[in-house]
């Protein structure tokens, strides 16, 4: 099956990203500790996260050319952030430093017997987007418009544009933000996590959460990642069940999962795959993301992820 809507060609960029940058502190404990208790951690490491600069890693791993657009604080992780986007070779020309600002930080407990995470996270209110400062330079250079939706009023900004230069719009989201529902209509490809229907909707039924979204904002690619059940994707009306690929051994950790999980899915539309494709390249992705701790070390190359399709 052929995506709904045709992507743009030679543009400077394949992706832009703008949204979250994160640096994560990821702590590996045996069990995720009780109440009131001393637990000894096992291992500990920094490392550089966030949902849309980690996907804009991914895609520039996988060969395409990426830039990212955010902001950054005007500290020691700051520095790390950014320094570690221009080390992949994705475009920074397009962030901002605020002095006064602290960079996005995540603490992540992570359980060694399942490799599953729980974060605790905060984002400095001096990093966000006004509308008026949305970055919107960079939209009619990319194929690709990927976005998260904390600022959403500068979200709208770039996404109208983005329409108005046949920019496809893709949007990463888990949770309901004020002006969601004006944002929702200009998207094409809407990835969300499981949980994020219940929470705009008040549905749990999956399949017919999806289609709701269709039908009530009019994306044309509507879809769940699921962790170990794979992924749905609802587009021309048609379901496609994906499942999860096996861990190469055993899941270390699940942060950026569903950051891989977008990464994958890019890249199958950006590089022409059907749909059906895209999907199994964006669990592939996912699956060889878990294989070690944070979210971007172990994203895969472009040959790791066809060699994985191939033998699966």
């Amino acid at each position: 099956m052929n995506f709904p809507f045709q992507i743009p060609e030679g543009r400077e960029l394949d992706a832009a990203g703008f949204g979250t940058n994160a640096v994560d502190y990821l702590i590996r404990v045996a069990e995720y500790p009780a109440f009131d208790t001393k637990t000894e951690l096992e291992s500990y490491i920094q490392a550089a996260g966030g949902e849309v600069a980690s996907t804009m890693t991914g895609l520039q791993r996988l060969g395409l050319r990426t830039a990212y657009a955010g902001r950054f604080g005007g500290d020691y992780e700051g520095v790390i952030g950014r320094q570690s986007l221009a080390d992949e070779g994705v475009d920074i020309t397009f962030t901002e430093t605020i002095a006064a600002a602290k960079t996005q930080i995540a603490f992540i407990f992570i359980d060694r017997t399942s490799g599953e995470r729980t974060i605790l996270w905060q984002r400095d209110k001096l990093l966000g987007y006004e509308e008026e400062d949305a970055p919107v330079e960079v939209v009619a250079k990319a194929r690709v418009l990927h976005i998260t939706p904390h600022d959403t009023q500068a979200c709208i900004k770039m996404a109208t544009v983005a329409r108005a230069a046949g920019t496809i719009v893709s949007m990463d989201v888990d949770n309901v933000f004020e002006g969601i529902e004006e944002l929702l209509p200009l998207v094409d490809v809407c990835l969300a996590s499981a949980e994020f229907p219940g929470r705009l909707l008040g549905t749990v039924d999956k399949k017919e959460a999806l289609r709701e979204m269709n039908r009530r904002y009019g994306c044309p690619v509507v879809g769940l990642t699921l962790g170990v059940e794979g992924s749905l994707v609802l587009c021309n009306d048609t379901f496609i069940e994906t499942p999860a690929f096996a861990i190469p051994g055993g899941c270390v950790d699940t942060t950026g999962a569903g950051d891989a999980f977008r990464t994958g899915f890019l890249y199958g539309i950006l590089t022409g795959l059907p749909v059906e494709e895209s999907c199994r390249a964006a669990n592939a992705v996912a699956a060889l993301k878990c294989r070690g701790l944070g979210a971007r070390d172990t994203l895969p190359t472009q040959i790791e992820v066809q060699t994985m399709l191939k033998n699966v």
